[in-house]
């Protein structure tokens, strides 16, 4: 296949200021396994600036040369490989400053900041990048205005941004005071998947799909996140937090926005984020009878799980949308670990033939179906004749992989971000009114949580899961 000519919305080039990374957490393992592999793969492309530092920021003490040996192996564990690329360079730009970073104390950040900027000269930009856990926000956000570091600067909060509307609004009012909503870019990093990215550009390139994407032809939308795993690795964490505000409330509420925005005047960075914060905010607020937690079985034998634990591993909810465009569709959003399959897809299911010969027949459904993982892929399913004598209805689904197009190499969610953090455009960020909304919609949910319903490892949740999806049923099942 041909590649097409540049588009609108397609991402710009990474600006040539020097630019200084201070990365907060850097031994973290949000930094070592995504984080740290991004920036080597921008190197690998040629998208840094050519001039600019890495400074890794982290309680522990470490030389120059034993962070970047930290960051090699992680490379080496993750990939890109360092031989792929040009690492020697690459190392000589990276910095270490143990100690910490608090209002009180910042460690031995600010002394290597500086010699960064002596080496760098005084128009330099500052890219905050906060891959700490979301309860060091606040107090780090206090910290960049003790020491003197937001003017100019630009800052990077991953999520969860708040963990409650009570949360949210508190972190917020902080970072409002500190920075310039412009400033600011915070992190869903699975509104940057390539598929994700390809919802948005399929439907307004091509006038058939944009002519069908309503209510009047779409009978429900739906967002599937399933895994297979369990989460032996990051049982502390999970246990305190739950699929429904790991996933739910943060990256299928956002993938959901995507497909039910308005279209935007135009693909610029602003024009993106806001039609998304606009579709959050008619959400209608979660009516808890519509949602279903579930816990697989063996969960509590995970070592740091609780006995008695009531987490929940599964989580599936009906979402109604208050606009003329969706007004009576389901969006049907379900996440959860040890379930049958890895996928991650977004769907919507049409509506059976309203006249014509095969109204009210058994017809099953034509779909258009979006898959997240790797590359991505644009299936459409559709019904036809049987060939042959004995004729009748089959259905078939074409499928696009978006990887096959000829000079093209698909780039992991992180890579995206941070390049569009370097240019500025914050597209593929949440927006503060979104995030408001979304938090607000799951009050009434989370005051009258439902109870946990067990469900056997590698099935699709319990019953009452597909019962959210009557009378349709789920794409993946």
């Amino acid at each position: 296949m041909s590649q097409s000519a540049e588009q609108p919305g397609q991402q710009s080039e990474a600006t040539d200021r020097p630019t200084i990374f201070l990365v907060y957490g850097a031994t973290g393992d949000l930094s070592r396994r995504l984080v740290s592999p991004a920036f080597f793969e921008l190197a690998r492309l040629g998208r840094l600036p050519q001039q600019w530092r890495l400074i890794g920021s982290g309680r522990g003490e470490k030389s120059h040369e034993e962070f970047r040996d930290f960051l090699r192996e992680a490379l080496e564990e993750f990939g890109p490989q360092p031989s792929d690329g040009p690492w020697d360079e690459f190392a000589a730009n990276l910095l270490f400053a143990g100690g910490g970073f608090t209002a009180d104390d910042p460690g031995q950040l600010l002394d290597v900041l500086g010699e960064a900027r002596a080496d760098l000269g005084d128009d330099v930009q500052l890219v905050h990048y906060l891959a700490i856990p979301p309860g060091a926000f606040l107090d780090t956000t206090k910290a960049f205005a003790a020491h003197g570091l937001v003017e100019g600067s630009r800052v990077v909060y991953e999520k969860p941004y708040g963990t409650s509307l009570e949360t949210f609004e508190q972190l917020d009012a902080e970072v409002q005071r500190v920075f310039d909503e412009e400033q600011v870019f915070r992190i869903d990093h699975f509104l940057a998947f390539e598929a994700q990215q390809d919802v948005i550009h399929a439907r307004f390139a091509n006038p058939w799909l944009a002519g069908i994407w309503n209510a009047e032809h779409v009978a429900q939308v739906q967002v599937d996140i399933a895994e297979t795993l369990d989460v032996a690795q990051r049982a502390s964490f999970y246990d305190a937090t739950g699929a429904f505000l790991d996933m739910i409330v943060t990256h299928l509420f956002q993938m959901a926005a995507t497909v039910a925005m308005e279209p935007p005047a135009d693909l610029g960075p602003g024009a993106l984020q806001a039609a998304r914060d606009a579709a959050l905010q008619d959400f209608r607020e979660l009516d808890p009878a519509e949602v279903v937690l579930g816990q697989f079985d063996g969960y509590t034998d995970i070592d740091g799980v609780p006995d008695d634990s009531s987490t929940d591993t599964l989580a599936a909810c009906r979402v109604w949308v208050d606009n003329d465009r969706w007004r009576g569709v389901p969006f049907l959003l379900r996440s959860g670990k040890k379930m049958a399959a890895d996928e991650q897809r977004v769907t919507l299911v049409l509506k059976e033939p309203a006249d014509g010969p095969y109204a009210g027949q058994d017809v099953e459904p034509s779909t258009i179906s979006f898959s997240l993982l790797e590359g991505g892929a644009f299936d459409v399913a559709v019904t036809v004749r049987r060939p042959g004598v004995a004729g009748g209805l089959a259905q078939g689904t074409a499928t696009l992989p978006l990887d096959s197009f000829e000079g093209t190499s698909p780039a992991l969610p992180y890579v995206h971000l941070i390049e569009h953090v370097l240019t500025g455009d914050r597209s593929l960020f949440t927006g503060v009114e979104g995030l408001r909304a979304a938090w607000t919609c799951i009050e009434r949910f989370s005051q009258n949580r439902p109870e946990v319903q067990p469900y056997a490892p590698g099935t699709w949740g319990p019953q009452s899961v597909d019962e959210l999806a009557a009378p349709g049923q789920w794409f993946l099942r």
